[in-house]
């Protein structure tokens, strides 16, 4: 079923492994969960060999262990979570798997921008059967959140902080008081939160004072924060977890050679350290420099180098991505690449050699082109 899915959810994807770990957890279950904590943590960090287990469980989410314990642990309170953190930090993806392995469904999802609604978060109507038969919950069309409220499962809202305060009040009375009321239906005009019911809501640390969360909503919702992955270990594990996936699914034979992986972090390393020590916004890129963008330059270089290359992965190719990825605004990024380009890359090219000066030289020659 996967192969027929441009991208599968979690719970399809690796839904033979849920099935297993489902069949072996004798762990205590909250509410209507199909996994125990122990087994959702299991699941998303993947297994030891101290956990005794016939098979091994990948891990699926490279961070913290802390992280994924409290937020199962709110989750089990029946507490709104919220995850909050910079861009490609991994929010969405470990909010994916946490639905996943709770409940099973991970798609009943609300995406937050500045055209959200309230309907979005409670409910609308189809206009055809209300003009027909008048309104009646057969012409309700329930939100993705009050959809997971009647089942007892996860609801997800994305990037929370880019609705208006108007959409965020709604979710007050709905994570307080557990139910949604409909005036249009009279005396069947309220749908109640059935246990298991709980809300993930994401948010991006870069877009403080868009829309602020208000101090009642805050309240509603556990905190946890997804800092940026540095440690070059867990950072080289991601990328290559997510690469091997990319490889899969397009049945590409393609080797990574480590010393271009390590370039490509090394340089990404150079940049963050740049931007922190930049004097203003103007002389930082205008990329957070994540680790799912560095995923990303990785992904491109490895498709052109199959599609337009002679499926070698080469430091030309590598650079040209990186540099193409990078470059946003002309000429304020060209310009922090070339400096860099000329201030870094070239003397470590010098004194280190091995892949560096075909990494420089694929870096000048695309910012050029695009200058």
């Amino acid at each position: 079923m996967t192969d027929d899915l441009l991208r599968a959810p979690a719970e399809v994807k690796y839904a033979d492994e849920l099935d297993w770990l489902e069949s072996v957890d004798d762990g205590p279950k909250p509410f209507s969960w199909r996994l125990s904590p122990k087994m959702v943590r299991l699941f998303v960090l993947g297994s030891e060999r101290a956990d005794g287990l016939e098979r091994e469980i990948p891990q699926k989410w490279f961070g913290d262990r802390s992280f994924v314990e409290r937020a199962i642990v709110t989750l089990a309170s029946d507490r709104g979570l919220l995850l909050i953190g910079d861009p490609g930090t991994g929010k969405s993806w470990l909010a994916e798997l946490l639905s996943a392995a709770i409940c099973r469904n991970s798609t009943l999802v609300v995406q937050g921008t500045a055209g959200t609604t309230e309907d979005h978060i409670k409910y609308s109507w189809n206009v055809s059967m209300v003009i027909a038969k008048g309104q009646s919950r057969d012409s309700m069309i329930p939100s993705p959140i009050m959809t997971a409220m009647e089942r007892g499962v996860i609801g997800r809202f994305e990037e929370l902080t880019r609705s208006t305060s108007d959409v965020q009040d709604a979710l007050i009375s709905i994570l307080s008081e557990k139910y949604v009321a409909i005036p249009e239906l009279g005396d069947d005009n309220i749908v109640f939160a059935q246990p298991g019911f709980s809300i993930i809501a994401t948010a991006n640390s870069r877009d403080r004072g868009v829309n602020d969360l208000s101090s009642a909503l805050k309240r509603r919702f556990n905190f946890v924060r997804i800092p940026v992955v540095t440690n070059k270990k867990s950072e080289t594990e991601i990328v290559r977890f997510r690469t091997e996936e990319l490889l899969k699914r397009h049945a590409i034979e393609l080797d990574v050679p480590p010393s271009l992986l390590s370039i490509l972090l090394q340089s990404f390393a150079d940049l963050r350290a740049a931007a922190q020590s930049a004097a203003s916004d103007d002389e930082k890129l205008e990329s957070a420099l994540s680790t799912a963008e560095q995923i990303g330059v990785l992904e491109d270089a490895i498709l052109s180098s199959h599609f337009f290359g002679d499926r070698t992965l080469t430091a030309e190719r590598l650079a040209a991505s990186l540099v193409g990825s990078l470059a946003r605004r002309s000429p304020e990024d060209l310009a922090i690449l070339n400096k860099y380009w000329h201030g870094v890359v070239e003397p470590r090219s010098k004194a280190e050699g091995g892949e560096w000066p075909a990494f420089l030289d694929g870096g000048r020659d695309t910012i050029a082109t695009l200058s």
